[in-house]
């Protein structure tokens, strides 16, 4: 008789984030049992009241914005073997990126108050600020066949396929009618594809959750705002919804 295969063992942790991510892997889960027979979840504190730590795959939501979480990932990904960035918060830093655009004690003094320096924060950072990051599923929150699709890339020990390409090329290959030529912004010329251009395909522009695509090309978007009669300057806030922590990291915050 053959010996049973073992499974990899597999973890879910989160820092700050609202862990819609968490709760889109268990709804994936509930669809692809495969997955379930596939992996052994030794930590998941969503789905599961099980606590171990020999885990050899991470999945992390949320940035880091304190130094206790800095000492926490750091010792999560000295055991994981992959780290997985799970989600905008993760990848980017996403929505809680945005209090890095103003001075960090002005911001504790707006959330608490006079309690303010009872609370030990920083600047909102992504995990690859930090620590070193094996695979990023981008998307807020991200999509569901996706993550599938990365788990099974990673089981059989193949790169994860994350699309390097804009959300425009979904939009064409769906028929959908240029945002800007109905008179709205939309981030798609410069934003990774992979969500199907959920956004513009239902009358809504493309607000960059995914983050910008590998050396995006400023100069063409430049070109279609122009068709428009519009900067970026003019469009500058839309970026900040999901990539503040980019753009204050590039100084392009600081130039306006």
């Amino acid at each position: 008789m053959s010996a049973q295969k073992v499974k990899p063992k597999v973890a879910f942790f989160d820092f700050a984030s609202c862990e819609g991510c968490q709760l889109t892997v268990v709804d994936a889960l509930q669809t692809h049992l495969d997955l379930l027979d596939a992996v052994e979840i030794v930590n998941f504190r969503e789905a599961s009241s099980e606590r171990r730590e020999d885990y050899e795959i991470a999945f992390v939501e949320g940035s880091i914005t304190r130094p206790y979480d800095e000492e926490r990932i750091k010792r999560i990904r000295e055991q994981a073997k992959v780290l997985i960035a799970l989600g905008a918060c993760a990848h980017t830093g996403c929505v809680n990126a945005m209090k890095n655009l103003l001075p960090p004690d002005e911001v504790r003094r707006y959330v608490y108050g006079d309690c303010a320096e009872w609370y030990d924060t920083y600047a909102a950072r992504p995990l690859s600020a930090v620590v070193k990051v094996d695979v990023e599923i981008p998307g807020c929150p991200i999509d569901k066949e996706e993550f599938v699709e990365v788990v099974k890339a990673l089981l059989v020990g193949k790169k994860p396929p994350i699309p390097d390409y804009p959300v425009c090329v979904e939009c064409k290959l769906k028929g959908n009618v240029c945002i800007f030529h109905v008179g709205g912004i939309c981030l798609g010329p410069v934003t990774r594809a992979g969500c199907g251009a959920i956004c513009p395909t239902y009358g809504d522009g493309c607000e960059g959750c995914r983050g910008l695509i590998p050396h995006p090309n400023e100069n063409a978007m430049e070109e279609v705002l122009d068709e428009v009669g519009l900067t970026l300057d003019d469009i500058m806030h839309y970026f900040t919804m999901f990539n503040a922590y980019r753009e204050v990291e590039d100084g392009k915050w600081a130039q306006r």
